[in-house]
């Protein structure tokens, strides 16, 4: 196949171009600068369009760019950005998918953040939205995805926390594990649903080929775990002590209030249905071999 790819440089895009390529799959990828390298195309958020030859050369774009979530406290600023850049690169490609003969397959960036905070309760892709700026984030995403023409296959990857060897959460809790002053936030019981990246990788690759992947899919492993249990898993496998708690009041002055409250502070307890439907089988079941993984992968 030969498929075209926002957000190519961050976590998921980069070690989705280079699986892509070693599968033999061609990459074009979609840049906000001027074209370096001879797979680069560039798309203007300005004028909300792709330059020539669009996509009508691919057979299937993938959008994975966006503000990153937890870059810093949800000012009003940051929150415009974090909404725009997602809405912004969406809509790029549902205008260039209108006049596309070729590219019939659309994978768009979501987030269990849809969800919104639920507490324990379980939570699947038939479930409606939540409350909060993650979930409105979320349903304005996918809604601006839903514009694609009807003959194309939109799929909205909703996708949890990823384990991660140079990234994404593990990353950012591993200075302070590593030095044994990590603990629980807050009162450690919100759920955390994640996925290791190789299998978020393999995923997205299902989903360009499996013409039953339709619509919203969770990209969760089958078994979320809490704050606390997050911590101590990590915790043993470096073996360190995790003594150390951060309390709710200590969370929102770090963080701020709305990104503490929603982002950290709350979880969601997710079910990947549309995963168990198609049979997908997990490198990575286990957040203990998850961590495994992901450490293996900086030696």
């Amino acid at each position: 196949m030969r498929i075209a790819i926002g957000g190519f440089a961050g976590l998921l895009g980069s070690a989705l171009v280079t699986e892509l390529r070693r599968q033999g799959h061609e990459v074009v990828t979609l840049t906000r600068h001027e074209p370096i390298e001879a797979s680069d195309r560039r798309w203007d958020l300005d004028t909300l369009s792709i330059a020539p030859p669009f996509l009508d050369d691919v057979d299937a774009v993938i959008n994975l760019a966006g503000e990153p979530i937890a870059g810093g406290r949800w000012t009003e600023d940051r929150k415009q950005r974090i909404l725009y850049s997602r809405l912004d690169t969406t809509r790029i490609v549902t205008r260039a998918l209108e006049s596309s003969k070729r590219c019939k397959i659309f994978l768009n960036g979501s987030a269990v953040g849809y969800y919104g905070p639920r507490g324990d309760e379980w939570v699947c892709e038939q479930d409606g939205a939540g409350d909060g700026f993650l979930a409105g984030v979320c349903r304005q995403w996918e809604a601006a995805a839903s514009e694609a023409p009807d003959d194309v296959r939109v799929v909205m990857l909703r996708t949890g926390q990823v384990i991660a060897s140079q990234g994404g959460f593990l990353a950012k809790q591993r200075p302070m594990v590593r030095l044994g002053l990590a603990g629980r936030m807050g009162s450690g019981r919100q759920y955390l649903s994640w996925i290791s990246l190789r299998d978020h990788i393999r995923v997205m690759i299902a989903a360009l080929t499996n013409p039953e992947i339709v619509g919203p899919i969770n990209l969760v492993a089958p078994i979320p775990v809490t704050n606390a249990e997050f911590i101590a898993t990590y915790s043993e496998y470096l073996h360190r002590p995790h003594m150390l708690p951060l309390p709710t009041p200590a969370v929102r002055m770090i963080f701020g209030s709305e990104l503490g409250d929603e982002a950290l502070l709350a979880g969601q307890r997710v079910r990947g249905e549309v995963l168990g439907r198609i049979g997908f089988e997990f490198d990575d079941p286990s957040l203990a071999r998850a961590i495994a993984t992901a450490e293996r992968g900086r030696r």
